[in-house]
């Protein structure tokens, strides 16, 4: 049987201490495809649009971070310390190098992923994120208020942190609540409040400049696919730019009359260009 994002069973991996909760579905053979998810967020956060698009060519992998949902342990207070854990069940998967896709902090994990651990890293998918000491010029000061308030992030919050205010995004948004809401067996428990202030004390440091502010970009050398929408409120879509202009083999993509969440307003659009990044046998630079 071929599982789907509303089908495929939670499955438990140890991983450095951590009892790790994940799901493996689509097509295997070939490179597999890991998601690292947003804010609080855990496997029940991502869009079957997207990933049942993109396993429809390659596995994917989703998993809970270390104390996340499903996950034991503890989170961890620095993107380092994620990223190490990232490491770590990727591993314990026998899975020796994978595609990485990293949205919102899931992209700063993917970064820290990539430079800590490059050779996991085959080719990376940066969506609505940016580099270490970025730019919050344009970041919307009520975001932490409603991301982190309620015990989980509501329907109306998520309206307001992924979606733009025009009437197509808001109605997008609504309609990716909908999908996002169609696994109603063996689904994941809620985030407790010690994840959100644990990622809220890595936010804190993600923002400190280390060294030569985004040197650490340039030695990034897998090829990679930057993508944001036009208007993003969490993460300015300004720092997607910096991205493109500082990883050797970057490629950038702007969704119009969209916001942090572009990939949930556009995943026919977002799954084709990933799987043609991902499948083009031609590397960048």
């Amino acid at each position: 049987m071929s599982h789907t994002h509303v089908t495929a069973p939670t499955q438990y991996v140890e991983a450095g201490g951590v009892r790790h909760a994940y799901r493996r579905f689509g097509k295997p053979g070939g490179t597999p495809l890991v998601f690292l998810v947003h804010f609080r967020g855990g496997m029940d956060n991502w869009d079957p649009a997207v990933t049942d698009g993109l396993a429809a060519n390659r596995e994917v992998i989703l998993f809970d971070y270390a104390g996340v949902a499903g996950s034991s342990g503890e989170a961890p207070d620095t993107f380092e310390g994620f990223a190490d854990d990232s490491a770590a069940l990727i591993r314990a998967l026998g899975i020796s190098q994978a595609d990485v896709l990293g949205f919102s902090i899931g992209g700063y994990i993917a970064q820290t992923l990539t430079l800590r651990h490059p050779e996991l890293v085959r080719r990376l998918v940066l969506v609505g994120t940016g580099p270490r000491a970025g730019e919050f010029e344009g970041q919307d000061p009520k975001i932490y208020e409603v991301a982190g308030q309620d015990p989980e992030i509501t329907k109306d919050g998520y309206l307001f942190l992924f979606f733009e205010p025009t009437e197509t995004s808001q109605q997008a948004g609504k309609d990716f609540w909908a999908r996002r809401h169609q696994r109603t067996v063996d689904v994941d428990p809620p985030s407790s409040m010690q994840v959100a202030k644990a990622q809220a004390a890595a936010m804190g440091e993600w923002r400190e400049q280390v060294g030569e502010r985004w040197s650490e970009l340039k030695t990034i050398q897998q090829p990679t696919l930057v993508v944001n929408g036009s208007h993003d409120i969490m993460v300015p879509t300004i720092n997607s730019y910096i991205l493109q202009q500082h990883i050797p083999r970057a490629q950038l993509i702007i969704y119009p009359d969209s916001g942090h969440g572009s990939l949930f307003q556009y995943p026919e659009l977002f799954v084709n260009h990933v799987s043609r990044f991902l499948d083009s046998e031609r590397a960048f630079g």
